[in-house]
């Protein structure tokens, strides 16, 4: 059964860090990229980096860009979000996402099939 499993989320501090993991399971992440989407409380949701298994290549929001990394690890068949520099305005439910690879780069919202159940990321204090 394919299933994406965020883990991580919680409290921050402002200028602190958090590392968000994104394991897979039911697929292998070969052929896929690998993304995040954030939704705060009364905002649109908003990609915040993705990046592809087959190539390593990575793309990030310009909110995100310099402070967060993404990364994969295809051997636990996992995805990480390190973020660095948190903002209050960080605060979200973040989701891990899945789009088969193709030509278009980086993909666009209505290639993510699969979606995981989030976690809450809070950056306060």
């Amino acid at each position: 059964q394919l299933q994406l499993v965020e883990s991580g989320g919680g409290l921050g501090h402002p200028g602190g860090a958090l590392t968000l993991s994104c394991a897979a399971s039911g697929f292998t992440l070969d052929g896929y990229v690998i993304g995040w989407f954030r939704q705060a409380p009364g905002k649109e949701r908003e990609g915040v980096a993705c990046i592809s298994a087959v190539t390593g290549r990575t793309h990030y929001a310009d909110a995100v860009k310099g402070r967060f990394t993404i990364s994969k690890d295809n051997a636990k068949n996992t995805v990480y979000l390190q973020m660095n520099s948190l903002k209050p305005e960080d605060t979200a439910i973040y989701y891990c996402v899945r789009a088969p690879a193709s030509d278009w780069w980086p993909p666009l919202l209505q290639e993510y099939d699969s979606w995981g159940q989030g976690t809450q990321v809070s950056v306060s204090g």
